[in-house]
């Protein structure tokens, strides 16, 4: 490993991997969310126009922006969609994460570098990690924390998942695993005892 470590969060969708970056945050390391970038990718010029030439302006809400809802029904109900979709935005949010990535490899206040990205090993990125961390936890849990976000629509996360590489070779590409079925508090001193050995005993 040279310079700080890069550490790919894997696991399934509701499993709680925002809040395991949350707690590598407080530990110092810098999280690069790809959703959040994946979301602003979205509202670019020339990514509208592609997405609108390809499915009409109705993709688009009254303001010009994408309508993500639709845009979700139209890809998730179609491989080619869906390729279509990934070819226009990963390029540009991996574009950006790695930009992220070496400024956060000479910010002397960054301890680690996190990537929190749903299809890490889809696009090939666990290349670019030092750490692998599977995410676990039960199925009543993972629909019980969906299910407290009212915007999100559960048959939809289904379909999502079927596009997604199994949880079961997530979790054997990882080199640790979190359960994520108790409380923050557990989940934080579990994360602590990691990073730990990942820096090498040095905390």
């Amino acid at each position: 490993m040279i310079g700080k470590p890069v550490i790919g969060i894997l696991g399934g969708i509701g499993s709680g991997k925002s809040t395991v970056a949350g707690c590598f945050s407080e530990l110092g390391c810098a999280v690069i969310d790809a959703d959040v970038m994946a979301h602003a990718v979205l509202d670019e010029p020339d990514v509208l126009e592609a997405m609108a030439g390809r499915w009409g302006d109705e993709m688009l809400d009254a303001a010009g922006l994408v309508d993500r809802g639709r845009i979700a029904e139209r890809v998730f109900d179609s491989q080619k969609e869906l390729d279509f979709l990934n070819q226009l935005v990963h390029p540009r949010v991996l574009e950006r994460a790695g930009v992220m990535i070496n400024a956060c490899q000479v910010d002397l206040s960054v301890r680690g570098i996190v990537l929190d990205m749903p299809l890490l090993l889809e696009v090939g990125w666990e290349k670019k990690c030092d750490f692998l961390v599977f995410v676990d936890c039960s199925e009543d849990k993972k629909w019980q924390r969906i299910a407290k976000n009212a915007k999100i629509d559960i048959e939809q996360l289904k379909k999502r998942e079927n596009f997604q590489i199994s949880l079961d070779k997530k979790k054997q590409k990882a080199h640790y695993a979190i359960d994520n079925n108790s409380n923050k508090s557990d989940i934080a001193e579990q994360i602590a005892q990691i990073f730990s050995k990942m820096m090498g005993g040095s905390q």
